[in-house]
């Protein structure tokens, strides 16, 4: 939304177009109408430049605003002029910054001067950060928002978001998500058999080597859940998470990313395999020796690790990390806390 905002020279009167309550803003309070206001035969004497870099200003000579939300009147002064400013309408964040997300179709000679005359607002405000959450179908701004000094900050399938720092210093905004989040399955069955699979993509691909049920955390998931669900989806076996054993980072490792992966173990509820035709070449139960034994995973020191902690776990010489529900301190959702609850339970 754009909100439009009159100044004037002496006390004149200035109308605002938004959808903030009257409990939002000091002014004098006019009640709500839906009828059309109009500002007519406003004569200009001097349009002072609004803008961060090129000035601009919103200036004629006949105005006419429509408005169908609650109308406001606030009493500003100025010197002797009268000036018609569109701002874009943004919400505050935590951090003293503000968030503009546009959901209008705009053309980029019109909006850039509205986001010159934003930001100067802005700035006035002493506000830091500027967030513009741009949808796909305003892909047509990009490249203005770019040259006025924003930056892209990240971008998922429906969005792009860039950022603009107003103040005269090195920003401090946070930068964009820095890991990708995977997950390793271990899953053993009473006869001493440990789920594997070998897949047809990745760089084990063609090997013949056998390894755990492995995959990606989706977002807004929880570990322990996503390693349910890719056992599930690879091999069709249910499982109950039972505790994370390891976790492993590392960097560079996706796009620049780094990259965390949790070795988890899991009972399995299921035993009979339907693998995935898409990604997964074969899957079986194979006895745990003959698993651990491959020339491959006893080259490389990290997988070698992860075989003994798994040992070590079956011998019961090793408490991993049992996820525990709990309540944070300023959300009401509730999520999961990892703690070794066997040396927790022997206090």
């Amino acid at each position: 939304m754009i909100r439009s905002l009159l100044f004037s020279s002496t006390l004149v009167p200035i109308f605002r177009t938004t959808r903030t309550s009257p409990s939002n803003f000091l002014g004098f309070h006019c009640l709500p109408f839906s009828a059309t206001a109009c500002f007519t035969s406003i004569s200009v004497l001097h349009c002072p430049g609004i803008g961060v870099r090129n000035p601009a200003s919103f200036c004629s000579n006949s105005l006419s605003v429509s408005a169908k939300s609650t109308l406001f009147m606030e009493e500003v002064p100025a010197a002797n002029e009268v000036q018609l400013v569109e701002v874009l309408d943004a919400t505050n964040d935590n951090h003293g910054g503000v968030i503009v997300e546009m959901d209008k179709a705009m053309d980029s000679e019109v909006f850039v001067p509205i986001l010159r005359a934003s930001i100067s607002h802005w700035k006035q405000q002493g506000k830091k950060g500027v967030w513009i959450k741009l949808p796909i179908e305003l892909a047509n701004l990009v490249e203005a928002v770019v040259k006025e000094g924003f930056w892209y900050h990240h971008a998922e399938p429906k969005y792009l978001m860039l950022v603009y720092w107003i103040p005269e210093c090195a920003h401090t905004l946070p930068v964009n998500a820095t890991h990708r989040v995977g997950v390793g399955a271990f899953v053993l069955n009473d006869n001493k058999e440990v789920l594997v699979v070998q897949e047809k993509s990745g760089v084990l691909r063609g090997t013949g080597v056998w390894k755990f049920p492995t995959g990606v955390v989706d977002e807004g998931e929880d570990i322990c859940k996503a390693a349910e669900r890719e056992v599930r989806e690879e091999t069709g076996i249910d499982t109950e998470f039972m505790e994370v054993l390891a976790f492993r980072q590392t960097h560079q490792a996706f796009f620049g990313k780094s990259d965390l992966f949790f070795v988890c173990t899991l009972k399995p509820l299921t035993f009979e395999i339907s693998k995935q035709e898409l990604e997964i070449e074969d899957a079986q139960w194979m006895k745990l020796e003959d698993y651990t034994a491959q020339p491959l995973l006893q080259k490389h020191e990290v997988w070698k690790c992860i075989n003994n902690i798994c040992v070590t776990k079956i011998q019961q010489q090793y408490s991993g990390f049992s996820p525990v529900l709990t309540s944070p301190a300023f959300s009401s959702k509730r999520n999961f806390l990892y703690l070794n609850e066997h040396d927790m339970n022997r206090r």
